[in-house]
């Protein structure tokens, strides 16, 4: 039963993911399909517009066979590390046999040669990127424009203007990672359609960027303004998460919670959590005291954004706060290890099959029940979890422990 892998986070899951899940099984002849999927809090360091519960949801209605939770530890790094911790879980099922991703380029073999150029991190690669960095630009574009110079160097020729784009840095980073585990898993592209993820507003009648979707719906307050853009059964799902006051959800909602962290924190503590460097603590707790105060989420990222931190930079380093992440758990001997777990979050009939395989092949344990002894990893999960639920417009304790009560979806008889 060959099986393919895609890496998402389905906030929310629209139009074009069906047509990105559709093309991965039609060009990899995949007869199952296995998705890890960022839980509550995501890439880009924010929180999802809906739970995990409900996306995974969204996602079986759309076919998935199997959904896998990425751990926090991964799902809100930088593309290097989110890229290695979504590929090490597929990777560690041991079921499945190709991974295919989305690029702007949809042509695997640059992609490949550059992948196999840069995943023995040259030291030559390293300086130019410390080089570029030196001029203060965000390390996004250092990167890039290091990879695209240090390519050069080597004679290997990029499609001009591909590398910067953001689906296709994700997918090299996606083909490093399977160089590094050593994984046997075949990679392959499609080409993304019509919307960029960074498209603030819909420029199709059926296609739209996740974030303009968002947008939308945030914005309007309306829900019904989203609906042409997303299947009839993520219409419904994001319906009745707002009908059960858990939707939607963004920055605004974890404002409070955030001050409160950052008020008690004494910069010397924020020194010690993860991505609170350079003396950003400061600056962070020098803009939660001024007059007048910040009032949003919005003011004080607006306050703390300079050339060098993007906002994406400051909503993870934030994040950090808001959950409490140490730097020590975040080191990259840490993170080269890879998943100490697999989470499942909901199966399908086929599902559910490969699932009894997979406890059979896997190479690190497979939960589909926890508690909060399982690992620390996972224990950084729970209490994810649990904060996320304050931000809940109707929030009730039993909705903050909800991950340990919570058995996987079952699809075709999805739990309420």
């Amino acid at each position: 039963m060959k099986t393919a892998g895609i890496i998402v986070e389905y906030n929310p899951l629209h139009n074009g993911h069906v047509y990105h899940y559709r093309r991965t099984k039609d060009v990899t002849g995949a007869e199952c399909v296995v998705a890890v999927m960022s839980g509550n809090f995501l890439q880009r360091g924010e929180p999802a517009l809906v739970n995990k519960w409900a996306r995974a949801e969204m996602a079986l209605e759309m076919g998935a066979d199997l959904v896998i939770e990425l751990p926090v530890l991964y799902a809100s790094q930088p593309a290097e590390w989110f890229a290695y911790g979504a590929v090490s879980a597929l990777h560690a099922t041991g079921v499945v046999d190709v991974l295919c991703f989305g690029s702007e380029s949809g042509d695997i073999g640059w992609l490949q040669q550059l992948a196999s150029l840069v995943s023995s991190e040259p030291a030559t690669l390293g300086s130019l990127i410390r080089a570029k960095l030196q001029t203060g630009i965000p390390f996004p574009a250092a990167y890039a424009a290091a990879v695209a110079e240090f390519a050069a160097q080597s004679g290997l020729v990029i499609p001009e203007g591909e590398l910067g784009k953001p689906n296709n840095t994700l997918g090299l980073h996606y083909l490093i990672a399977l160089h590094r585990i050593g994984s046997p898993i075949q990679p392959y592209t499609v080409t993304r359609t019509k919307a960029d993820y960074r498209e603030q507003t819909p420029s199709h009648e059926s296609i739209a960027s996740a974030t303009a979707i968002r947008r939308l719906w945030l914005e309007q307050g309306d829900i019904e303004a989203i609906r042409p853009y997303v299947p009839g059964y993520t219409y419904a799902i994001l319906k009745r998460e707002q009908s059960l006051g858990r939707a939607p959800l963004d920055w605004e909602r974890y404002y409070t919670p955030l001050l409160a962290r950052l008020a008690v924190t004494p910069p010397v503590q924020l020194q010690a959590l993860a991505e609170v460097s350079e003396g950003l603590e400061h600056r962070i707790r020098d803009l939660l005291f001024m007059q007048p105060p910040c009032e949003s989420f919005e003011q004080l990222i607006s306050g703390l954004k300079t050339k060098r931190y993007t906002r994406t930079k400051l909503q993870r380093t934030l994040l950090r706060i808001l959950l409490n992440h140490p730097g020590s758990i975040f080191s990259r001997e840490q993170l080269a290890a890879g998943v100490p777990y697999l989470r499942v979050l909901g199966f399908s009939e086929a599902g559910r099959r490969l699932l009894k395989r997979m406890k059979q092949t896997a190479a690190v344990p497979v939960f589909t029940r926890v508690s909060k002894s399982s690992s620390r990893q996972l224990d950084l999960d729970l209490r994810a979890s649990y904060v996320y639920a304050l931000g809940y417009p109707q929030c009730s304790p039993e909705e903050w422990q909800r991950d340990i009560r919570q058995a996987p979806l079952r699809q075709p008889s999805i739990q309420p």
